[in-house]
């Protein structure tokens, strides 16, 4: 028997660690695959320089991880940021560090470490490979007598051999060509260290190879002719083969064959005609499209729908999957062990009797309630198949009495049961039974083996697809529970939203708006995007939404709140990327004054219906800094309408943002005042009903506040003659408005505060008084007071000797709220007080 080497080449870079995980190797290949010069990766941690995943960072951690990793990811060139899909082959290496090689330097007190003719302190050893380019261009490998190669390389392929996709994988420590094969690794990786010494190279690439070579799972096709079969035995002609032993395949020798060394074999071209090939090739086949199957859903009672569907007719007459009820309802991780009285739930039935012949008897859905005694409970509690070969009557009888009152009797006598636990991750998640009809012949070993192959893979598909469905749903709570209830009820302005969900669960984002009332009656509107998907993005919105409302309560201008935003994202963590949208209306200025971190800008719509898309500064999204952000003022009439989105909205398969943008602008084109018309036209026209990213829509409606409604005192002299002044020309304006009953506790409340400004402000002082009227809630009495001061009033415990100190305290018990913040020149300090039940509208 000759065995033969499947050996290919690739262009691969390598990488090394020191014991602080900082890179101290880094060559041309490198640079070529990764877009970061030799000198800005040296001395820095890999995961950081490439923006690593987090799941796959401890990998290339010395001491984290301990054993060799391999795997793909997406990875950003650091140059151009273009989307690089990776191959990796990590190796821990021992701790010792190489015989004659300096101990790392540290990169910030002893600079980057340089390549010398001496080794270096190797901890942790990475290849790396571009698996895009190896499945364009190839990875130079031939089977037999096939070159193997990708789907589009013209001549150079081989009739009937496509290759389909390229996997990074690993040898077998032991596997047969190990030793021709070592002296090749070891010079190979020599020259892709050439700062290691020999010796040292050789005890690395000894390490590596003890942990198992890094090689390539290719996924190909080869279309082989096939002839008439005569019905005599062909015997092929002697060749290099692999043989394969029985035990590793399930399958034995047919009947009559009394060969001792009758064994399957997968053979080079031209022994096919054997039925030693097709013996292997058919269960492979077989389950690999089962498997496929299974695992073709992300949902977890698909997955076992499916699993029954794969064994009928293949592998049984009849099968059914049922599952412990937590699994079903993930209301508890599945048990490492199993109850005395298991609550279980069918949840799949197939068969290939007469239609509807189970349905009654063995009902997909039914709850089951079963003890310990029977043989499913058995299966569960010792994690080993149990087998009845044939199912007397009695037993028939035990087994129907433990699903209740009806006959199942019929189901099982004289039929051959088959109980498999399914089992993942150490935990029991239920169990499926399978039964053969008398006349067929019994489970086989090769039956048992794919049987167990098969219970194995569709555990693992139903617990992800159980775990799958939890994130998900803690991702929509999550992104659900942080996003505003209903729209706040504002003077001057209306507010409405819109939100529609990605049509995947997996898409699930981190989309948020919201929309915060403001001192003075203004009104603060956001609309943001978390850059990504699923449980991290949802949570970053949360975060994002949270500090909008804490900076925005500081009133301050649109600009530097996103400046505040973009440098908080920065000290979280570079993850923290997002695009956002802030704008502040004025009811009484009539302005809108907006700031952009590059998110789509919004549409104005006039009191006339004339429609334009605002132009906003695009600036760059939060997280990435280095660029200030710009704001920009514009004046609103009362009638118009300004509504924000997300590109959920806009951006389709068939349209990009830009074309989104202008027809979102023609559809919003004469657009009544009615703002839930105009958000449901926008969702009808615009968005699928299953969109691929998550949309968000506010619309505003810029109503203002009447300029009778609005009295202000300006450039108070700071004396205090001006304190009775301002008392009775408040008392005045409160009798114009018809609100005499409010004047004896205004008077009180703005005395107070215009003294607070006299004694301890500074400059001027000024003095508003806004009529605010809400369209549902009770409208307020709105005073504000300002002066050039820097320092905030505090509330504070005033002794009952103190001669100060009671003002806010007063203000605070008499008004319904108050407040104060900080100005561009000073400070406001203000209350609210409820009006009256005559003058709220209608």
């Amino acid at each position: 028997m000759v065995v033969e080497e499947l050996l290919g080449v690739a262009r691969m870079t390598a990488i090394t660690l020191g014991g602080r995980g900082r890179i101290n190797h880094w060559d041309e290949m490198a640079e070529d695959l990764f877009g970061a010069s030799r000198l800005q990766a040296v001395g820095r941690p890999l995961a950081s320089l490439l923006r690593l995943p987090r799941e796959h960072r401890g990998a290339f951690e010395p001491g984290i991880f301990g054993h060799v990793w391999c795997g793909a990811c997406i990875l950003p060139r650091a140059d151009t940021g273009e989307l690089t899909e990776i191959g990796w082959w990590v190796y821990p290496i021992e701790a010792d560090p190489v015989e004659g090689g300096p101990v790392e330097a540290d990169p910030v007190e002893d600079g980057p470490v340089e390549d010398g003719p001496v080794g270096h302190d190797v901890r942790v050893l990475a290849l790396a490979a571009d698996l895009r380019r190896l499945r364009e261009e190839g990875p130079g490998v031939t089977l037999g007598d096939l070159l193997v190669v990708p789907p589009d390389a013209g001549a150079r392929r081989s009739p009937g051999t496509r290759l389909l996709r390229v996997e990074p994988a690993l040898t077998p420590p032991d596997w047969a060509g190990s030793a021709a094969f070592a002296p090749r690794f070891t010079a190979r990786l020599t020259r892709l260290l050439p700062a290691l010494e020999p010796a040292a190279a050789g005890r690395i690439a000894t390490r590596v190879r003890g942990l198992g070579c890094p090689a390539v799972s290719l996924g190909l096709t080869v279309r082989m002719p096939i002839v008439p079969h005569s019905g005599a035995r062909v015997v092929p002609a002697p060749r290099a083969v692999v043989r394969v032993p029985l035990q590793e395949t399930g399958w034995t020798s047919p009947p009559g064959d009394s060969r001792p060394d009758a064994s399957p074999a997968l053979a080079g071209p031209g022994a096919g005609d054997g039925w030693e090939a097709m013996a292997v090739r058919e269960p492979l086949a077989y389950l690999g499209e089962a498997g496929q199957e299974i695992g073709s859903s992300l949902d977890h009672l698909q997955a076992a729908r499916k699993l029954a569907e794969v064994l009928v007719p293949r592998l049984a007459d009849f099968a059914a999957v049922e599952l412990l009820e937590r699994v079903v309802t993930d209301s508890a991780p599945p048990a490492e062990d199993v109850d005395e009285t298991a609550q279980m739930r069918r949840v799949a039935v197939v068969h290939n009797d007469e239609s509807g012949r189970w349905d009654e008897l063995v009902p997909e859905g039914e709850a089951l309630l079963l003890s310990a005694a029977t043989p499913f409970v058995q299966a569960m509690k010792t994690g080993r198949p149990v087998h009845i070969p044939h199912v007397g009557p009695e037993r028939a009888a035990e087994i129907a009495a433990s699903f209740g009152d009806r006959d199942l009797r019929p189901l099982f006598a004289g039929r051959e049961l088959l109980i498999v636990p399914l089992i993942a991750r150490g935990r029991v998640l239920g169990t499926f039974k399978m039964l053969r009809k008398p006349g067929r012949p019994g489970f086989g070993e090769l039956c048992f083996a794919m049987v167990e192959e098969l219970a194995r893979r569709a555990a693992l598909c139903i617990d992800n697809g159980r775990l799958y469905r939890r994130e998900v749903q803690a991702a929509e709570e999550l992104q659900h529970s942080m996003l505003p209830d209903d729209p706040p009820d504002v003077a001057g302005a209306r507010v409405r939203y819109r939100y529609r969900p990605a049509g995947q669960a997996a898409n699930v984002g981190g989309d948020w708006f919201d929309a915060i009332p403001l001192p003075g009656c203004r009104l603060g509107i956001v609309v943001g995007d978390v850059m990504g998907h699923g449980l991290t993005s949802a949570a970053i919105m949360g975060q994002m939404r949270t500090a909008v409302r804490t900076l925005a309560a500081e009133d301050m201008r649109p600009s530097r709140l996103l400046r505040q935003l973009d440098g908080l994202a920065r000290r979280l963590g570079k993850d923290y990327l997002a695009t956002c949208m802030y704008a502040v209306y004025d009811p009484v200025e009539r302005r809108c004054t907006l700031s952009n971190a590059g998110h789509v800008p919004p549409v104005l719509v006039s009191a006339y219906g004339e429609s334009r898309v605002l132009s906003v500064p695009s600036g760059v999204p939060i997280g990435v800094g280095g660029e200030p952000f710009e704001t920009v003022e514009v004046p609103v009439e009362d009638g118009s309408q300004l509504v924000l989105c997300t590109d959920g909205l806009l951006e389709r398969r068939d349209r990009d943002i830009d074309e989104g943008l202008e027809e979102l602008r023609g559809r919003l084109a004469g657009a009544t005042s009615d703002l839930d018309g105009t958000c449901d036209l926008l969702l009808d026209t615009l968005a699928t009903s299953t969109p691929a990213d998550d949309i968000a829509i506010v619309a505003v409606g810029f109503d203002g506040i009447p300029k009778d409604d609005v009295a202000a005192w300006e450039r108070l002299e700071p004396l205090p003659s001006t304190v009775p002044r301002v008392r009775g020309e408040v008392a005045a304006r409160l009798a114009d408005w018809r609100l005499e009953p409010l004047t004896d506790t205004v008077e009180l409340l703005v005395s107070e505060l215009v003294t607070n400004a006299l004694v301890h402000g500074a400059g001027s002082i000024g003095l508003r008084m806004i009529k605010a009227a809400h369209a549902t809630e009770g409208g307020t009495l709105l005073c504000e007071v300002y002066d050039d001061g820097a320092d905030l009033p505090r509330l504070r415990h005033a002794d009952a000797t103190d001669e100060s100190g009671r003002g806010l305290q007063l203000v605070s018990h008499l008004a319904a709220r108050w407040g104060t913040h900080r100005t561009e020149r000073g400070k406001v300090v203000w209350f609210e007080h409820a009006l009256p039940r005559r003058h709220l509208p209608g």
